[in-house]
């Protein structure tokens, strides 16, 4: 008799403090409307980052603060940059724009866009396009510049090697 009321009382509280524990994270459970990314049909995500990763690309003695594009390319780009930084000697072409070869093909997903001073693009799956100036072309975008105090002194003219890397 003893053991049936000890089952009986076990069982009630672990009901009740379940309930309870339930009541209670439903009831302090507030999100702002940034707390949460909706999908098209309008369900709860994972919380929408803040902001996104960033690249440094140093030009000589210039260091230059990218924020990367959400691209395959770019997430590619990135996880090579987690390995180590990568020089690349790049030639101007056309007086806007420096290019330069990689080493390995990155995912490109191309579309057709105009880019301006700050972009970095790829192009042909194995080559990187800083822009100083403009151009329309088909592009898989991978960072942007958004300070470009001495961007096109240093781009401008001829080839210059350039180190990209993450910190």
């Amino acid at each position: 008799m003893c053991a049936v009321f000890l089952r009986a009382l076990l069982c009630c509280t672990a009901c009740g403090g379940q309930t309870q524990q339930n009541s209670d994270s439903t009831a302090n459970t507030s999100h702002s409307a940034t707390d949460f990314a909706r999908s098209d049909s309008g369900e709860e995500n994972l919380p929408a980052p803040e902001e996104k990763d960033g690249i440094t690309v140093k030009i000589g003695e210039y260091e230059f603060e990218a924020t990367l594009a959400d691209s395959v390319a770019a997430e590619a780009f990135a996880a090579t940059l987690e390995e180590g930084p990568v020089t690349i000697e790049m030639s101007d072409y056309g007086g806007f724009e420096k290019v330069g070869p990689l080493n390995d093909s990155l995912p490109a997903d191309d579309r057709y866009i105009t880019t301006g001073a700050g972009d970095i693009v790829l192009y042909n799956k194995n080559q990187i396009v800083m822009f100083y100036g403009s151009n329309s072309w088909s592009y898989t975008p991978i960072a942007k510049v958004a300070d470009l105090t001495g961007w096109q002194e240093v781009l401008a003219g001829g080839s210059v090697a350039v180190t990209f890397y993450k910190e």
